[in-house]
């Protein structure tokens, strides 16, 4: 009776230890801390990847003491790969992250929009930071059909894309993206905005399109009010904008360092020393400083302006022709003076 009492509680032991273990062995696999990381990670699926390449990806970026957990819950559970950025903190156990992988939970990214003189720079900048590839992109900015139903053309598209940092998911669609591109320049049109722009006589699209000239003509952010409030005082008065920058876009040159009198006769309508009013559309993506400063102009009497002579960025304003004159003589002379032709 003793003895087999003792076998009952042997086996019971045994039972228990085998349980302990079994427990053990399951907490290890799907509810330990396997990464070893001491920062959040991320991991960014593709459109080609599998799981063999998203398994290479959590081991490459989580630094993992054993995968096995993963790798039964992929087996008995299914995964199939969704793309995405998603996170891998060190605080993650294998059941957690097999389930955001699996819901495609991701974590969204932080996406610039930059003031940048072509469109293809812009796609290709974009591009850099989504999955997307920048030909994508650059389709929709060619596709004549689908700017037209947003409100654009290829001269006018520029004025679409507000430059700032914005939340999105890095696997967005380039529809996606140009979607989300409207509706914060719709955010942005708000309607005091609006109000400001029409007080000025300008529709959103011309504001963006004398923005533009104002941000090729100085990288002062203190002096660009004192540009725009200038342009529109020649603007007011019907004279000819006569802005070098425009003269540049339409040579598609803007590493020109000297106008020159043939460069003023090149036909184009971008050409404000041949043509009244303000060009067909931007001659650059406007920054948000930029656009800011046309609707914020500062008011004042000046109608021309010259580079100062110091070479210094800035400028030299002037009321009458004749101040300009003296302004340009001595801005002539130091280019001169540097060889510059």
């Amino acid at each position: 009776m003793k003895k087999r009492t003792r076998n009952i509680l042997i086996v019971c032991i045994a039972i228990l230890l085998f349980g302990i273990a079994g427990i053990a062995h399951i907490y290890y696999y799907f509810f330990a801390q396997p990464f070893q990381i001491t920062e959040t990670t991320y991991i960014y699926i593709d459109r080609d990847d599998n799981i063999d390449s998203v398994y290479h990806k959590i081991v490459e970026a989580g630094n993992p003491k054993q995968m096995h957990g993963f790798e039964s819950l992929v087996k008995y559970k299914g995964y199939t790969p969704k793309t995405g950025r998603y996170a891998l903190k060190p605080t993650d156990n294998m059941r957690y992250l097999h389930r955001r992988l699996s819901m495609g939970y991701q974590t969204p990214i932080k996406l610039t929009i930059g003031s940048v003189r072509t469109l293809d720079r812009m796609a290709r900048n974009a591009s850099r930071q989504l999955m997307i590839d920048s030909v994508e992109i650059a389709n929709l900015l060619n596709d004549t059909a689908f700017i037209s139903k947003m409100g654009y053309n290829k001269k006018t598209l520029p004025a679409l894309f507000i430059p700032n940092t914005y939340e999105v998911y890095w696997n967005m669609s380039a529809e996606d993206f140009m979607a989300r591109m409207q509706k914060e320049h719709k955010a942005y049109w708000n309607e005091k905005r609006m109000k400001q722009a029409e007080e000025i006589g300008l529709t959103p699209i011309e504001v963006a399109t004398l923005a533009s000239i104002v941000e090729e003509e100085t990288a002062n952010q203190a002096e660009k009010p004192m540009v725009a409030g200038l342009y529109i005082n020649r603007l007011k008065r019907g004279m000819l904008l006569q802005a070098d920058p425009t003269v540049k876009f339409s040579m598609g040159d803007f590493e020109l360092r000297r106008i020159l009198y043939r460069h003023l006769e090149v036909d184009s309508p971008y050409n404000t020393y041949k043509y009244a009013g303000l060009p067909p559309g931007p001659i650059r993506v406007p920054s948000y400083q930029g656009l800011e400063s046309v609707l914020n102009y500062a008011k004042h009497n000046y109608l021309y302006m010259c580079a100062k002579e110091d070479f210094s960025g800035t400028h030299n304003f002037a009321v009458t022709s004749a101040q300009h004159a003296a302004n340009a003589r001595r801005y002539q002379q130091a280019l001169n003076r540097r060889g510059i032709r």
